[in-house]
């Protein structure tokens, strides 16, 4: 860090170096400029770009075709590979299409979706439910998300409880305390008078 300094000589310091003058925060007040390689300086931030895109997972569509007398055998062959395609993050279509005279079989083809989509329920969700794209029934399937929220949630419920149940304890003990010095206090009162009587 060189410090404050104007235009003119920051560029001839840059020059003597036989380095660029890049304005790095433009905004800022003064603003911020970098004595630098500007050709390297580009291939980093590329670099780092393709990188970055790399390890970023894109969500993809993956498309099941169904038929409407489609047999059970053949619905879970294609819901275990619609199951791969969930596990591995991906978006799910499913699509039925009704040949000629198959359109009188709406109801037929709506069930065949709805055994699709139970095969697959493990580990995805319907996102949309089915509904007639032209002649065909389209549905999609999202992966199934872990909710790790629930799971502390019963944990803390667990403590709340052991801890009521600690109090209850704690309770009982002190009524109990409290009942045997009762009974103490009230033979003690009652020794007097036998001795009186006596």
């Amino acid at each position: 860090m060189i410090g404050i300094m104007s235009r003119n000589e920051a560029l001839a310091l840059a020059e003597e170096k036989k380095l660029d003058l890049a304005e790095i925060s433009p905004n800022a007040d003064p603003p911020v400029a970098k004595i630098l390689d500007f050709g390297k300086y580009r291939y980093d931030l590329q670099k780092r770009a393709k990188e970055a895109k790399k390890k970023q997972k894109t969500m993809q569509i993956k498309e099941i075709r169904l038929s409407t007398f489609i047999e059970e055998h053949d619905i879970m062959v294609k819901a275990k590979t619609a199951n791969k395609f969930l596990k591995a993050g991906d978006k799910v279509k499913v699509s039925l299409r009704f040949r000629g005279r198959e359109r009188d079989y709406v109801n037929k083809g709506r069930d065949v979706m709805n055994s699709f989509a139970e095969a697959c329920s493990e580990n995805g969700v319907v996102d949309k439910k089915p509904s007639f794209e032209g002649r065909s029934l389209t549905m999609f399937l999202t992966p199934k998300s872990t909710d790790k929220s629930n799971k502390g949630g019963k944990g803390k419920k667990s403590k709340y409880r052991n801890k009521n149940n600690n109090n209850s304890g704690n309770n009982n003990n002190a009524n109990n305390s409290d009942s045997e010095k009762n009974a103490g206090s009230n033979a003690g009162d009652q020794n007097p008078e036998n001795n009186k009587n006596n």
